[in-house]
């Protein structure tokens, strides 16, 4: 079970660039559950998601001998999530359906995808921990990263649209 999870139902065995396709994943695994129960239950899929990760990832990482496996992406699932998560929100709270606000999905993916890989200030600081502690939280960090950038690009986009015209 503890690989299903930490591959996410085997995602992360695809090739090459598993943490790319994870992170697609994600973003198509968070439709259903956003249609269920909108961003709400997006946020306890988030937490639900981080509480089986940490051990799931622990219990790859033994196994493999490597602190950070590539095919683990439960953690790009977390972020993933929380980079899309005022997406959601946003969706839910002007009534709009979420596949309407495409570019903040485009946004929030090519943002996580970016902190994730080039692991900036605070998430290279989490990678650096060695640890699965650190697989996990690096994501997260670039996730809630993310998730500002999608923020300021709705506000300018936004603002932009209401006044330029």
């Amino acid at each position: 079970m503890s690989r299903i999870i930490a591959t996410f139902f085997y995602t992360g065995l695809i090739r090459p660039a598993p943490g790319t396709w994870g992170s697609l994943a994600a973003l198509v695994a968070a439709l259903p559950i956003y249609w269920l129960g909108g961003p709400w239950l997006m946020l306890a899929a988030i937490a639900a998601v981080l509480l089986a990760g940490f051990p799931a990832a622990r219990a790859e990482a033994d196994r493999s001998g490597d602190h950070d496996p590539s095919h683990v992406v439960i953690d790009e699932v977390a972020g993933q999530w929380i980079a899309i998560w005022p997406v959601l929100f946003g969706a839910a709270h002007v009534g709009a359906p979420v596949l309407d606000l495409w570019p903040g999905w485009i946004a929030a993916f090519v943002l996580f995808r970016l902190f994730d890989i080039w692991k900036p200030s605070l998430v290279g600081r989490m990678d650096r921990r060695g640890d699965v502690t650190g697989l996990m939280l690096d994501d997260v960090v670039a996730g809630i990263f993310a998730a500002i950038g999608v923020v300021v690009f709705a506000v300018l986009a936004h603002g932009v649209m209401i006044f330029g015209g």
